[in-house]
């Protein structure tokens, strides 16, 4: 299928037309929806994105990719062009803000944080969505949908039907997709609110840099971080600043600057303003019948820490070749439910260490007593290891069962005799990397790779792979391997 964009569509109403089929309707074109699209286009699976804005957002914000998005952006070739447009950061100090650096050693080549403006990141992401074929329709707005045994028929604002066999919400934490659904949003409501934005500064870095430290000693949720030719990230607590609905001023940081700083460090030019919340909530179920929930419109907490670009993006990577394996039919009857299985408890974990960090940030004497104490702890090694694993979402293991520690978890960049391992897995298909050189894939062939490398850089015999780099299985037995390769990839083409 040929790559295609569409902006507007200019063709006749729903009420002239039949509804289109496709094998995935996915709504939201933000990085998570991109993802999908693409990772569902290595399988050759028919995607459709619809997105109700007809141009991407303007406004220029920066976000910041883990290590382990990172990673993934090298399994599918995309690491180099993301890095030419991001700014490589030190991993560290993510934890609450704790200014802890990271420790040495963390079994990865991409142990840093890749800063990158958010609209670069959506337009790169969507770009290879559309090179492999995928179709967005930009100024599409989902008012409705209905599935029943064979697909989906969903229904744009002018009227228009589609029909797919299944559909994903990527629509963001306002979700149109789940709400539609009757899926359950339980959690907490916004107790705090903070401002953030990127403006231009009007008196010197030194400045700045010491009235930042002198009142971050008090309150966590206010800093000034430059990102270079007089740009600053400014973040302020929103007290005092009035109708939460709507976006706010330069006027309002100006007052809140000046409220707390006592001065506004002549703040002018803003790129973008906004306002957010610690409202933390997760969605009871990922998955109804044919219809499915990712990213934001599955879980929403606090930015601290700066892990909702990166848990959507793995989401998507997680599901993607699950949905696929079911449309092209080859997938086992269970498979599909893993999606909410592994993922769901990854994202309850993030709930909870946002929910902690923002306890953190408080100005009362108990919560910073235990942020003095944490700070001491941190300088253990495995204390600051335990947590900076977390955040990256590089110490996550599914549960396979029972077996070594390395299975269910991600398996690093390893050497091999064709260079790395990520390099072998652009195709998004699963690989067997056997360093005995008895072993076989038979009849998943067309589903997985193999790699027969004695000079592998492993600790045991064999790996299976996932599609998203996680190891499925470790032995040297090939009826076991059989099982295996039946558990995760269906049965073989004989």
């Amino acid at each position: 299928m040929p790559a295609q964009k569409v902006g507007a569509r200019s063709s006749a109403s729903g009420a002239d037309r039949a509804p289109l089929m496709f094998d995935v309707i996915i709504a939201g074109c933000g990085p998570t929806g991109s993802m999908l699209a693409a990772e569902l286009r290595l399988h050759d699976v028919r995607v459709l994105v619809l997105e109700k804005e007809i141009e991407p957002a303007s406004f220029v914000r920066v976000v910041g990719l883990h290590i382990r998005s990172l990673e993934l952006m090298a399994m599918r070739g995309l690491l180099e062009r993301i890095l030419e447009r991001g700014r490589r950061r030190p991993a560290g100090g993510f934890f609450a803000a704790i200014a802890k650096s990271a420790p040495k050693g963390l079994g990865s080549a991409h142990a840093y944080l890749l800063g990158i403006q958010h609209p670069v990141i959506v337009h790169l992401l969507e770009e290879h969505a559309i090179e492999l074929g995928a179709q967005v329709w930009r100024g599409c707005a989902v008012a409705d949908f209905e599935q029943d045994d064979e697909g989906v028929t969903v229904e744009l604002a002018d009227g228009q039907q589609l029909r797919s066999r299944y559909l994903v919400g990527c629509d963001g934490g306002r979700s149109t997709i789940r709400k539609l659904l009757g899926v359950g949003f339980p959690g907490e409501p916004s107790r705090t609110e903070t401002l953030m934005g990127e403006m231009e500064v009007g008196v010197p870095q030194e400045e700045i840099a010491a009235k930042v430290a002198e009142i971050g000693e008090s309150i966590k949720q206010f800093w000034l971080r430059p990102f270079g030719e007089g740009v600053y990230q400014v973040v302020v607590p929103a007290a005092g600043v009035s109708d939460r609905a709507e976006t706010p001023t330069i006027e309002d940081f100006k007052q809140q600057l000046r409220s707390i700083a006592g001065t506004d460090f002549g703040v002018h030019s803003p790129r973008w303003l906004s306002r957010f919340g610690d409202a933390t909530r997760l969605a009871e179920r990922y998955r109804v019948g044919r219809v499915l929930l990712a990213g934001d419109a599955a879980h929403v907490h606090p930015p601290t820490g700066g892990q909702g670009l990166n848990l959507g993006i793995q989401d998507a990577f997680n599901l993607g070749w699950k949905l696929a394996g079911q449309i092209r039919g080859w997938a086992p009857e269970t498979l599909l439910d893993t999606y909410q299985a592994e993922r769901h408890p990854v994202a309850e974990d993030v709930l909870d260490n946002t929910r902690a960090q923002m306890e953190l940030h408080s100005t009362e004497p108990g919560p910073q007593a235990v942020r003095r104490l944490l700070t001491e702890l941190m300088d253990f090694n495995q204390v600051n290891r335990y947590l900076i694993e977390k955040i990256t979402a590089i110490g996550i293991r599914y549960d396979f069962g029972e077996g070594p520690d390395l299975l269910g978890r991600r398996l690093r960049d390893v050497e091999v005799k064709q260079g790395h391992l990520y390099g072998l897995l652009h195709r998004g298909r699963g690989l067997l990397l056997d360093r005995t050189g008895r072993l076989a894939v038979g009849g998943w062939s067309d589903r997985v790779d193999y790699l027969a490398d004695p000079t592998a850089v492993l600790d045991v015999p064999c790996v299976l792979l996932r599609p998203d780099g996680h190891v499925a299985w470790i032995g040297d037995d090939q009826q076991d391997l059989d099982n295996h390769l039946s558990r995760w990839f269906g049965k073989p083409d004989n």
